[in-house]
């Protein structure tokens, strides 16, 4: 499944051609050679991959692996990303440098694909960014590089709802060389709002021009995000607006950093009755909320110099004094303590945090990577963990402070390096009602609200989605019998054959 952008629907189409594939009782699974993304997940086996492939495999109804997502990038900075192969950290690498390792990546990226497909019925594989960013093409592993190594039908997919859709996919398929041409099976148009009469004299010269059908015209589904890779998609799409409980909200505001990592953690708060749910980058954005919620960072320190550059850093500290909750969250949970030490990350070296939590952050070179349990409020609860920062008490004193799912509260301030905590329920619910105390709220979360119900549920939707609006027949035919031959070649624009 390529796209012409990034943000196509990618990532959407290949959960719901999982979840369809699932119900008629394949086992498939999903892949994703190259991901470059700070929203990760931990296996059960320890490693680190894309969420977005974590969740492709839920909707399989399979457990992820790191053969889903054998390498992930993440970016510390504008330039340079953090490696992780197979679910490890290898290094750190800008564009040119990252050339260095692409040998090694292809042949990892093969033999991830060569195992899933030796397991499963199915594998369905998602391409990154765009098939038609020729200047990466030579060094190619995500998209029709590993289309054509492993001989693999495509998929195009383009989001209608930007515009330009129909000079996207002919403009995705011109570019092209011939070889990777002959593998473009047809096009999936996804996000369409209005009558689906009107688009189809576009469909018909697509058809005409390309020599490709049209596998499926998706319309505009609310709420479909389901862990996303990038904050490209933190939208209002993410955060539906849900009836307040009795006419009884809490305002919480998520401070989006540039980045912001694993931010899927405030999803579970936005299916909750009466949570009104924001991103802010500004005091003044801040403005009356009850909660603020400093999510995790891919780099904390630099995150953090961005928020003083702001005043933000004033602003949640004056929030604290007053008594008025704030959660800290992995990289935003160490940007709460006294001091940071950090000669790994931003090699920054010693830097002052907020000081609104007793404890001191070093950073370590080895990653930590796991799937801690415990309990809060009387609850059980389970998470992740995915950081190279270690909190310890500073001066060994813990004060008034008391500790906290790994990390420490104090008063209306918590610290966690758990992500996903709050996808467990009951304990969700306990610390939104303690929060709505201290920030003197009349609130109260519903009784009855299930996170794991409503990703299955937004799953579900997907899978009817592909079921009801796309060739299921043709894709059916593509898993069995692959690149179908004899696709026509639009001559393309200068470019040569690498």
């Amino acid at each position: 499944m390529a796209g012409t952008t990034s943000d196509a629907g990618k990532s959407v189409l290949v959960t719901g051609i999982c979840r369809w594939l699932a119900r008629q009782g394949f086992k498939v699974a999903p892949f994703k050679a190259q991901n470059m993304s700070l929203n990760s997940v931990v296996t059960a086996d320890g490693a680190e991959i894309g969420r977005a492939q974590a969740a492709q495999a839920a909707a399989a109804g399979v457990e992820p692996t790191a053969a889903m997502n054998p390498v992930l990038l993440k970016p510390g900075s504008d330039r340079r990303s953090q490696v992780v192969v197979r679910g490890r950290p290898v290094g750190e690498a800008d564009a040119l440098g990252y050339r260095d390792f692409k040998d090694r990546l292809r042949t990892v990226a093969a033999e991830s694909l060569a195992e899933l497909r030796a397991e499963y019925d199915a594998v369905i594989c998602e391409g990154a960014g765009s098939p038609a960013e020729i200047n990466l093409r030579p060094g190619d592993i995500a998209n029709m590089g590993l289309a054509r190594a492993a001989d693999l039908p495509v998929l195009v997919v383009g989001d209608i709802d930007r515009g330009g859709v129909f000079a996207a996919m002919h403009g995705t398929l011109a570019l092209l060389e011939p070889a990777d041409q002959a593998l473009i099976a047809g096009f999936v148009v996804n996000k369409f709002r209005g009558a689906p009469e009107l688009l189809e004299p576009g469909l018909d010269m697509l058809r005409r021009v390309t020599g490709r059908p049209v596998h499926g015209v998706l319309p505009w589904l609310e709420g479909r995000a389901i862990d996303v890779e990038d904050s490209l998609a933190l939208t209002a799409e993410r955060t539906p607006a849900r009836a307040p409980v009795q006419g009884r909200t809490l305002r919480v505001a998520v401070v989006h950093t540039p980045r912001i990592s694993n931010f899927t953690d405030i999803d579970a708060l936005a299916v909750e009755p009466g949570v009104d749910l924001r991103f802010v980058s500004s005091p003044q954005e801040m403005g009356d909320a009850d909660l603020v919620v400093l999510p995790g960072t891919r780099a904390t320190v630099a995150d953090l110099a961005w928020m003083r550059e702001r005043g933000l850093d004033t602003a949640v500290a004056e929030r604290a004094e007053q008594g008025r909750p704030v959660l800290g969250i992995c990289g935003g949970y160490q940007m709460l303590a006294r001091r940071i030490h950090d000669e790994v990350e931003s090699r920054a070296g010693a830097v002052p945090g907020l000081g609104l939590l007793p404890t001191a952050v070093a950073f370590a070179a080895e990653k930590t990577l796991g799937r801690p349990v415990g309990s809060a409020y009387g609850h059980p609860v389970e998470g992740y963990e995915i950081h190279h920062g270690h909190s310890v008490l500073d001066d060994g004193a813990a004060g008034d402070a008391e500790p906290f799912l790994d990390g420490w509260r104090r008063g209306a301030v918590w610290g966690t390096t758990w992500h996903g905590a709050l996808e467990n329920d009951a304990f969700r619910r306990a610390f939104l009602a303690d929060a709505a105390r201290w920030a003197g709220r009349d609130f109260a979360p519903a009784p009855d609200t299930d996170f794991a119900a409503e990703r299955k549920a937004r799953m579900d939707a997907l899978g009817d989605l592909v079921e009801r609006h796309m060739d299921t027949g043709a894709l059916l035919r593509l898993l069995e019998e692959g690149p179908p031959g004899g696709m026509p070649v639009i001559p393309p624009a200068g470019v040569p054959d690498v």
